[in-house]
């Protein structure tokens, strides 16, 4: 019935819609690996790598390691 979409086959609000959210998990990861690297390891909850990888799942890593990735004194 229906097939996969390609990206020409998007209205143009479609389009506009998906380049906001690619623009914000970028934004969102990069937040969060600037800050994975200049926080010192003692500030974070679990090895740095790990996190660093959890930010590549979309979304759900980089607000992950806002919410339970950073120690709160």
């Amino acid at each position: 019935m229906s097939g996969k979409k390609s990206f020409q086959d998007l209205t143009a609000d479609q389009k506009k819609g998906l380049g906001i959210l690619s623009s914000i998990q970028f934004l969102l990861a990069g937040a969060a690996l600037v800050d994975i690297w200049r926080r010192p390891g003692s500030e974070i909850n679990g090895p740095k790598a790990a996190w660093s990888a959890a930010c590549a799942v979309n979304f759900v890593g980089p607000i992950a390691y806002f919410v339970f990735g950073r120690r709160r004194n």
